[in-house]
């Protein structure tokens, strides 16, 4: 690989890096708000069937990164990223705990009552996020790579879809187990939110397809990568 070829690869990672890390640290601080992202009447366990959290908007971002550097640059940089998100969430930790201790002016617009509701419950929605975390992200890579080795490369959708149903799963399955531990959200709403957060990330994942390809088309014309091959040494 050529130096500018070389420049290049390890600019777009870090582009990829940082928006990997800025979406894990939004999906953390703003998990509180509650919307229905598909306007159907249908109930289950009484949740409404579309009803999720708003922290999982930019979550999906988070898996399909780790998929494009699972594919492109390797098991090893993939979980750098990973690692290097558990960082900046306990730093945003830190944070915000620094500025629930600093007292509020009288005019400022946000009071302490204001921050507190916002923000009170972060503490523990991080440490959740970040267990659930741990085990969706790691478990997304290792199964990603299953299927990579396993299919000598071919079938990107495979790899792609497989890995992150099972993650996506997991780390649901996680995140509210422990929310609902906290006594963040109530145990009657567990099954709903679960089967709302299952079926709104399998239907992410599976759009996310498209993006997928092509940024591995791209990668692959512009860095001259053959099928399964991954950029070394950045």
């Amino acid at each position: 690989m050529t130096e500018k070829n070389k420049l290049l690869a390890q600019n777009i990672f870090l582009v990829l890096a940082a928006l990997f890390i800025a979406s894990l640290v939004a999906s953390n601080l703003i998990f509180q708000k509650f919307f229905y992202w598909y306007p159907v009447d249908l109930e289950v366990f009484g949740v409404k069937l579309f009803e999720i959290s708003v922290g999982l908007l930019p979550y999906p971002v988070t898996f399909l990164i780790t998929d494009i550097l699972s594919e492109i640059y390797g098991k090893k940089k993939a979980n750098q990223v990973v690692v290097a998100g558990i960082f900046a969430s306990l730093f945003s930790l830190l944070i915000i705990y620094a500025g629930k201790a600093a007292p509020a002016t009288v005019w400022s617009p946000v009071n302490d009552e204001t921050y507190n509701l916002v923000f009170g419950a972060a503490p523990l929605a991080v440490v959740a996020s970040m267990l659930a975390y741990l085990f969706a992200q790691f478990i997304d890579i290792r199964v990603y790579h299953f299927w990579k080795n396993l299919t000598k490369g071919k079938y990107l959708w495979l790899r792609n879809n497989f890995s992150t149903f099972t993650s996506q799963f997991i780390d649901t399955l996680t995140v509210l187990v422990l929310l609902c531990s906290f006594e963040i959200i109530i145990w009657d709403k567990f099954l709903g939110l679960l089967i709302s957060g299952v079926i709104f990330k399998i239907i992410i994942a599976a759009l996310d397809t498209p993006l997928l390809y092509l940024a591995v088309y791209f990668f692959r014309k512009r860095f001259n990568l053959g099928i399964g091959e991954e950029i070394q040494d950045i």
